[in-house]
C-alpha cells in the first residue's frame, strides 16, 4: 500500500500518519506489524494508535537514512510484515539466561521489544566489565 504523509515532529510520539483505510486494507488488525519504506529506506515497525490516529514512528536515524526532514511530504510504502520477529541473544547473555531457569522463563515470556531492550543494554556496553554487570543486572531483574 502506498500513501502520502507529512513527516511530523517526533515529540510527542508522532511521525507518519497512516490513513485508516490503509490500515484496514492491510488486514493485520488495528496495530499490524509492518515494513515501512520511504525514499528507498526500509525498516520494520508496528502501527501505533494515539488519540484516534494511526501512526508510524519515524526516528532521527530513519529520517536521516531516508534523507527527509520534519515537515516534508513523503510517499510511504507500507506492507504487512508476516516474518517472525526474532531477537538474537549474544552468546554470553544466552549462557547466563540458560544457567538460571527462572530468568530464562521470564525472558522467554517477554515481548520482542522488551527482549530487545535487554539485548541492546548488553551489546552497547563498551567495556567487558560493564557488559558483565549489565548481564548480571538483567538476570537479577528477570528473576524478580
Amino acid at each position: 500500500m502506498k500513501f502520502r504523509s507529512v513527516v511530523e515532529p517526533p515529540e510527542p510520539m508522532r511521525g507518519l500518519e497512516v490513513p485508516p483505510e490503509v490500515v484496514e486494507a492491510l488486514g493485520g488488525g488495528a496495530r499490524p506489524p509492518v515494513t515501512i519504506t520511504v525514499n528507498g529506506h526500509s525498516w520494520r515497525s508496528r502501527v501505533a494508535i494515539m488519540r484516534g490516529r494511526h501512526l508510524l514512528g519515524f526516528s532521527n536515524a530513519n529520517r536521516r537514512a531516508a534523507d527527509v526532514g520534519i515537515g516534508e511530504e513523503v510517499e510511504v510504502e507500507l506492507t504487512l510484515d508476516t516474518e517472525p520477529r526474532v531477537v538474537v541473544e549474544p552468546p554470553d547473555f544466552a549462557r547466563a539466561l540458560d544457567d538460571d531457569v527462572a530468568a530464562r522463563a521470564a525472558y522467554d515470556g517477554l515481548t520482542d521489544g522488551r527482549k530487545r531492550q535487554h539485548v541492546l543494554a548488553v551489546e552497547s556496553a563498551k567495556k567487558p566489565e560493564t557488559r558483565r554487570r549489565r548481564i548480571e543486572q538483567a538476570i537479577a531483574t528477570l528473576r524478580g
